[in-house]
């Protein structure tokens, strides 16, 4: 599997790139979001994902692993091809991607274009506990004061909540507030569990 590529940038479109690596020209069909991350330097480094079919190796560019996380997840579902999860992260960033399918908003995930309701809620329903578990793959938010989160975990546990969905909430409230005290952490969650 070829991980990553990195080269001299010789062409540079919407869609694709091409990477001189040692004077072989890859071609890395690309998002419109990797294509806006580009720098117009001459060295280029790209994160890969190789599709092998029958009649054809296909290679995609991604711009963070955290671009290329997503991509490999939406392929895993059933219906979604590469063309189609290329045209997601051209329509919205990793990031809103990510979101959208971990608070299961149907409609942002159906605003892309050729993504109906079905296949919007296969994809939230069929990613959402994937993307819980590596949420921030490139950007870690990690608040600098962890013990009000322990604290108010630990708290929400002896009120009886399943750590796990505990955790996700508490999780979601410290990415929008990451300065809140225990006391706003456990208010929040409570509404929300």
């Amino acid at each position: 599997m070829i991980t990553h590529i990195q080269g001299k940038l010789v062409e540079k479109n919407p869609t694709d790139v091409v990477i001189d690596c040692n004077g072989v020209g890859y071609l890395l069909n690309i998002s419109l979001h990797t294509y806006s991350q580009i720098p117009d330097n001459e060295s280029l480094k790209l994160y890969t994902h190789l599709q092998v079919k029958e009649d054809s190796h296909t290679l995609f560019g991604f711009s963070s692993l955290a671009e290329r996380e997503i991509f490999r997840l939406l392929l895993s579902v059933s219906g979604i091809g590469a063309s189609t999860a290329r045209t997601m992260l051209s329509s919205l960033t990793p990031k809103q991607v990510r979101e959208g399918i971990a608070t299961g908003d149907v409609a942002l995930i159906q605003s892309i274009k050729g993504i109906g309701a079905k296949t919007a809620q296969r994809v939230i329903i069929d990613l959402k506990d994937k993307v819980l578990k590596v949420y921030d793959i490139d950007e870690v938010s990690v608040s600098k004061d962890n013990t009000n989160k322990n604290e108010a975990l630990s708290a929400l546990e002896v009120l009886g909540f399943a750590k796990k969905q505990a955790e996700r909430v508490v999780d979601k409230i410290m990415v929008s507030q990451p300065d809140a005290d225990v006391e706003t952490i456990i208010k929040q969650a409570l509404k929300n569990l």
